[in-house]
């Protein structure tokens, strides 16, 4: 093979599933046909579920950086402003929810922030490369480019929107309605004559004008335009056609429009993909769901498709999962996507407003074939349902949620496998810091903010990261042995070359990092196999981003109080921040865990 995953689009989807495939250790090959990343504005909300999202990748502090909130709507008429009109039902955050409303990014700086992320993570986009041509077997999948080059992967991931060739290929059909036969323009344009405070909306006029409305776009000089024609109309995408417009619409002068940077026409749609798989091939974001604009709701769907898929191809290509655990995906993401596409749809034709629904913080998976509730009575927080912020001990849970693992909660004195505490007292929370003080974050950040990437040292404490296993205060990088600190016990060497130093197999406690399990032959204190997929003593493990030499994945235990929103009891939180089981002991936690390549 070529590659494990080909990723088919190099737009908001496919770059998140390439951050999250590379974070795991699995190869992705992301085309995308252009030459360039879209460079448009079209997508420009950021939900708060999406901020969540791009919170765990190591996005979200770019993404606020370019952005901003959404300025308050003014209504204008005949070269006057008649009222202020309110986009979204206000919300205020809370240490459940701590971010509030969505963000306004245009999808052109969004893109450029993921692929940055991406190429920091060792990845890369490959320009130029169009699929013509698909086939499969049990085997993997046979990609032909334009070109004439062919690619080989394990699996292939559809990101290539909603006019996807994939798609064609596989010949999956969508199903869906026109929203609005009207036709609509949008464009970004520079334009003279109107505050960046407000976003400037202009009503239908009793000529048969259509609607037009203005919105500075936020950290940059640009509006995005948006206006509906008549239907039979073709939009005029020039920058004669869109100042014509803007005249006829506005109080303002063909002038005015200084200069055009973008434009694109379109019909609101709404459609389904029948199927969100076919063999090894996955359909997501617009290649598997079309939404209208309103309400924000297409792009925020999309990245949480990928954010759904990543951890799953992960299991299955890292952690040896079954892979009848990549079903779960359609099983999942298609009934929300379902429901947000009537969402979007109602939003559009001015049946709902924007505002709790449209942040998309109560979509979940209740009912899906991964969500196991064992409590006779639970509280308001149950299993399938997002994992809420909150804190626990002085540490924010969304921090020891951000990285590739499964998180642990023990609360209100509920017991976690094995019932101790890590050896020494030092537990795995927070910045998670393994016994003997070894940061075991493969994606933390050193301290001051700088990323430990690669083969450097994270200030003050070891970044156990690749394929080296943090000990003591050293860090264990590729073949070098850390200073001063013994091997594992039964002298194997920790995968790829680093010898295993320090604590790293303390009874009690799973390995400190990355791929730096002792392989194969070597115990744990106490009996427990050390590699293989089993858990080490008491079933914790202590550490980061990757998965451990042999299929076990890390998963973080926090023990405590229990947050206002969660209740006593135990809370086992996907990689992608839902609560997948729930209990108030821990009968049948481990055979849950062995679905997922979690030694059972």
């Amino acid at each position: 093979m070529d590659t494990d995953v080909l990723v088919v689009g190099a737009g908001p989807t496919g770059l998140t599933l390439g951050i999250d495939l590379a974070r795991r250790g699995v190869a992705a090959l992301v085309a995308e046909r252009a030459q360039t990343l879209f460079p448009g504005s079209r997508g420009k909300g950021i939900q708060p579920r999406t901020m969540e999202v791009f919170d765990d990748l190591g996005v979200l502090g770019a993404i606020r950086a370019a952005g901003g909130p959404y300025p308050v709507g003014m209504v204008w008429q005949d070269g006057r402003r008649v009222g202020e009109h309110r986009m979204f039902d206000p919300a205020e955050p809370s240490e459940d929810a701590p971010y509030n409303e969505p963000l306004m990014v245009p999808q052109w700086r969004t893109q450029e922030i993921l692929r940055a992320r991406l190429e920091e993570l060792g990845g890369s986009v490959a320009f130029g490369r169009e699929v013509v041509g698909l086939t499969q077997d049990g085997g993997g999948v046979r990609a032909e480019f334009a070109s004439g080059e062919m690619v080989t992967a394990r699996y292939a991931v559809a990101a290539d929107g909603g006019r996807s060739t994939v798609r064609r290929l596989l010949g999956i059909g969508m199903t869906g309605e026109t929203v609005d036969p009207s036709p609509a323009l949008v464009a970004d344009v520079r334009i003279s004559g109107l505050d960046r405070d407000n976003w400037h909306l202009f009503p239908p006029g009793g000529d048969g004008d259509g609607y037009l409305a203005l919105c500075p776009l936020a950290g940059t000089e640009d509006f995005q335009l948006v206006a509906r024609f008549p239907d039979g109309t073709a939009p005029e995408l020039s920058l004669e056609g869109v100042r014509k417009v803007v005249a006829a619409r506005t109080h303002l002068a063909p002038e005015a429009v200084t200069e055009l940077r973008w434009a694109s026409d379109f019909r609101p749609r709404a459609a389904l993909a029948d199927r969100f798989r076919s063999g090894r091939v996955f359909l997501a974001g617009d290649a598997a769901h079309v939404h209208s604009p309103a309400g924000g709701q297409g792009l925020n769907t999309s990245v949480q498709d990928a954010y759904n898929l990543g951890w799953k191809l992960g299991a299955v290509l890292r952690d040896g999962a079954d892979p009848a655990l990549l079903d779960s995906y359609e099983e999942e993401r298609r009934p929300v996507a379902a429901d947000v596409l009537g969402l979007s749809t109602r939003v559009h034709r001015g049946e709902t407003r924007r505002g709790d629904a449209t942040r998309q913080l109560g979509l979940g998976y209740r009912h899906s074939p991964l969500t196991h509730e064992t409590r006779p009575e639970p509280g308001p927080l149950r299993a399938g349902d997002r994992a809420p912020d909150g804190t626990v001990n002085g540490t924010r849970l969304f921090d020891t949620f951000r990285g590739p693992h499964w998180t642990l909660l023990a609360l209100e004195g509920a017991q976690a496998p094995g019932g101790a505490e890590e050896p020494g007292g030092a537990q795995a929370v927070g910045g998670a810091q393994a016994v003997g003080g070894a940061q075991a974050a493969g994606e933390a950040q050193a301290p001051g903010g700088a990323q430990a990437d690669g083969g450097a040292q994270a200030a003050g404490e070891a970044h156990a990261a690749g394929e080296a296993q943090a000990a003591g205060e050293a860090q264990a990088a590729g073949e070098a042995q850390a200073p001063g600190e013994a091997q594992a016990p039964g002298g194997a060497q920790a995968a790829g070359g680093a010898q295993a130093v320090g604590e790293a197999q303390a009874a009690g406690e799973a390995h400190a990092a990355g791929e730096a399990q002792a392989a194969g032959e070597a115990q744990a204190p106490g009996g427990a196999q050390a590699a293989g997929g089993a858990h080490a003593a008491g079933e914790t493990h202590a550490a980061g981003e990757a998965s451990a030499s042999g299929g076990a994945v890390v998963v973080r235990v926090v023990r405590g109080p229990a947050p206002r929103v969660y209740g006593p009891g135990l809370y086992l939180v996907r990689p992608d921040g839902y609560v997948g089981w729930a209990g108030d002991s821990t009968a049948g936690l481990p055979a849950y865990l062995a679905r997922f390549g979690q030694g059972g």
